[in-house]
């Protein structure tokens, strides 16, 4: 007669062992008890969108959680322990925050630990002897042109982000020539006033496209990103410095990164949009700018926003719990930005933050936390008459704000109310016609939600109008959106006259 024999369980985890397997523990738990620091992870990993919403709030006990949420369920509160030095109680509790982690001399030295770059930090890693991490200033913009180990790639990596975005390359074989390693030793240069000032004037003639047209169009977002790579991004190289101009020109250079951003974001490169406002947001901190640090977490924060609403229709291949993921995002990264905000003094900097945050919240079904949170913008907005604000944040008065209401007090189902902020924001300025047709698309959504079709078909055929001179993803998004909202009357008339103007557009419907 024949005995089966028991199958034999891992120490570490209690999972079964394979048959050939004569030691008490799983393959994963040797891996794991033999890795006594934490693995250094690719750069890329660094950029995931939790992750880095994380270090935006500054709370070490986020980053634990999405360092480990990124890593996958292979790591685990113990092992982060055992890296840190730690007990797994006292990771534990310093992820649910209940042992707060404001000690900057362990956070220093966890975050070494982990082998967290400098980039991804809101302090400076104290240095030693044989420190790997690399120091803010030696973090580049651009590939350094030596030949070290791994560089290969990089460089291979770099050409194809580059190449990719319309603009010409031309001599990336002297990436590794004796030219480029001169140009890389070589003293830095004097930045002058002049040199900011064309930096925020070159700036300014983009914005004014951008903003009237929409970033759409190629032949603008490759002038722009071909000025950046020529001309700024050399500048912050070779000009380096701790003197005023040199900040201003960090804080100038920011501001063109932004606003390649936002020509990524308008049209549908989320990703590259991602890194620009990255890029944007460490100039920002290098400069110690409180006031365009908050600016551009507050972008950050809307491109989360608008990831998390693009649904099945419009998007199939970005998966529910990548939305739920992009709503806590933008609540996260809009809690960073009124921190920095508060910090600038800057009361109409208060106002918006607070509304992208009370956005988030409405995208969570938070009701309580929005309106909260659309209080404190209006009380803060009511507090700026007399107070200069910086030429950057121009755009933002009582059109902008009440936009950003109508979108929060939609997304709440509290359509009514909604609908009169939605009027209010097309009382706005000239020269901001996508903002006018993003405004206009809104009220239309608005008036569908209220049942009062014709009225929301008559707004959407003047939208598809407009939107012949706005070049903008963001266009088609929110058309085809409310293309969904009125999916239900698809059958009447009034909303195939409109459907059939949409199509001859490019814009999906469901019927089409």
């Amino acid at each position: 007669m024949t005995t089966k024999t028991a199958r034999r369980q891992c120490r570490g985890c209690s999972s079964r062992l394979a048959a050939d397997n004569r030691s008490a523990l799983c393959v994963r738990c040797v891996r794991r008890r033999h890795m006594a620091t934490a693995p250094v992870l690719p750069d890329s990993f660094w950029d995931v969108e939790e992750l880095y919403a994380a270090f935006a709030t500054r709370d070490f006990g986020r980053v634990l959680r999405a360092y480990r949420r990124a890593c996958g369920p292979d790591v685990r509160q113990s092992d982060v322990a055992r890296w840190l030095g730690i007990t797994q109680g006292q990771v534990s509790r310093i992820e649910r925050r209940h042992s707060l982690a404001d000690d900057l001399v362990k956070v220093d030295g966890w975050a070494k630990a982990l082998h967290i770059p400098q980039r991804c930090l809101w302090f400076t890693l104290t240095i030693e002897s044989h420190d790997a991490y690399q120091s803010v200033d030696d973090d580049p913009i651009l590939p350094s042109s030596h030949r070290e180990e791994g560089d290969e790639v990089r460089r291979r990596g770099f050409l194809k982000v580059v190449t990719t975005t319309g603009v010409g390359v031309v001599g990336g074989s002297l990436l590794t020539g004796s030219e480029s390693r001169r140009q890389a030793t070589a003293s830095p240069n004097t930045v002058g006033n002049a040199d900011v000032e064309i930096v925020r004037e070159m700036t300014k003639a983009f914005r004014t496209i951008d903003n009237r047209h929409g970033g759409g169009h190629g032949h603008v977002r490759a002038a722009a990103r071909s000025y950046l790579e020529s001309t700024a991004e050399p500048l912050l190289r070779n000009g380096r410095g701790r003197s005023k101009t040199e900040a201003q020109l960090l804080c100038a250079s920011a501001e063109l990164y932004q606003l390649a951003g936002w020509m990524s974001y308008d049209t549908g490169h989320l990703a590259d949009g991602a890194s620009y406002l990255r890029k944007a947001l460490r100039l920002c901190n290098d400069a110690q700018d409180d006031a365009l640090t908050a600016e551009m977490q507050a972008a950050m924060s809307h491109h989360a926003a608008f990831f998390s609403q693009t649904n099945e229709f419009l998007s199939p291949n970005i998966k529910a719990q990548d939305r739920v993921h992009g709503a806590g995002s933008a609540v996260d990264l809009a809690m960073a930005a009124r921190q920095s905000a508060k910090r600038s003094g800057l009361w109409a900097l208060q106002s918006e933050t607070a509304a992208m945050e009370a956005h988030g919240l409405a995208l969570q079904k938070d009701r309580k936390g929005s309106i909260s949170a659309l209080r404190d913008a209006e009380n803060h907005f009511s507090r700026i008459a007399g107070q200069e604000s910086p030429a950057w944040l121009g755009y933002f008065d009582a059109a902008y704000l009440s936009a950003k209401f109508a979108h929060t007090l939609r997304d709440l189902g509290l359509t009514r109310d909604a609908e009169g902020f939605a009027r209010r924001s097309l009382e706005m300025n000239d020269g901001y016609e996508r903002g006018r047709l993003f405004n206009t698309i809104l009220l239309a959504s608005i008036v569908a939600e209220q049942g009062r079709v014709e009225e929301a078909c008559f707004i959407g055929e003047q939208a598809v109008q407009m939107a012949e001179s706005v070049r903008s993803v963001r266009v088609i998004y929110n058309l085809a959106d409310l293309g969904q909202r009125l999916a239900e009357h698809r059958n009447s008339d009034i909303v195939q006259t409109l459907f059939r103007k949409m199509s001859d557009r490019g814009i999906p419907t469901p019927t089409s």
